[in-house]
């Protein structure tokens, strides 16, 4: 049966979602632990859709500085990804990668975004080549968007691509440690409808 809006995926078809969920976190904590040099340990990720509003609440404040990277999904599957970078995320990686502390985030050098859009590719591209092992479908990403903004306007940016196909997007949520220091991931996954239901198919969860 045809899926013609989000809310309209069935729990044996969010599963899928998990079980992609969770191959991607691992694929990333390897990449991730590669660039570090430092194990990282990740929980099992939740799988949500939510309105917009309600995504943004679970994230943070509408007015929280974050950091995003966004990468357009063509080929078999379309859509786009965005990966959220909380403060404490950003300043991780660059005192870990770069060996100094990152106060401003609304001024970041070259050599800092650099690291963020490095690393926040590494994170997507592990959940793609989740997606793509589990359904053999040939899917393209974009040059990755980087983007340091107030929490809602970072978000206005799925709103006005996808808003056409959905006012609900996928989110996957869940918890990582780097060197004993908490902290959140946030990818909001956004394949268009039709691309949903050549998903559905492919995983034969129709």
């Amino acid at each position: 049966m045809a899926i013609y809006r989000y809310e309209e995926l069935g729990e044996n078809q969010m599963d899928v979602f998990r079980e992609i969920g969770s191959i991607g976190n691992g694929n990333a904590i390897t990449a991730l632990s590669g660039i570090l040099s430092e194990k990282i340990s990740m929980e099992l990720p939740e799988v949500n859709i939510l309105e917009f509003n309600m995504a943004q609440n679970k994230i943070g404040d509408a007015e929280e500085i974050v950091g995003a990277v966004l990468v357009e999904m063509s080929g078999e599957l379309s859509g786009l990804m965005m990966l959220i970078l909380k403060r404490d995320f950003i300043k991780t990686m660059i005192k870990k990668v770069l060996s100094y502390e990152k106060e401003n985030l609304l001024d970041m050098e070259e050599m800092e975004e650099s690291l963020l859009i490095e690393v926040g590719n590494i994170m997507l591209s592990s959940y793609i080549s989740a997606l793509s092992s589990l359904t053999n479908i040939q899917i393209h990403l974009s040059v990755p968007q980087f983007a340091v903004n107030m929490l809602g306007g970072i978000l206005s940016m799925p709103m006005a691509m996808m808003g056409i196909e959905s006012d609900q997007i996928m989110m996957i949520t869940g918890a990582f440690s780097i060197g004993g220091e908490e902290m959140d991931s946030n990818i909001l996954l956004l394949p268009d409808i039709r691309s949903l239901n050549v998903l559905m198919k492919k995983l034969g969860v129709e």
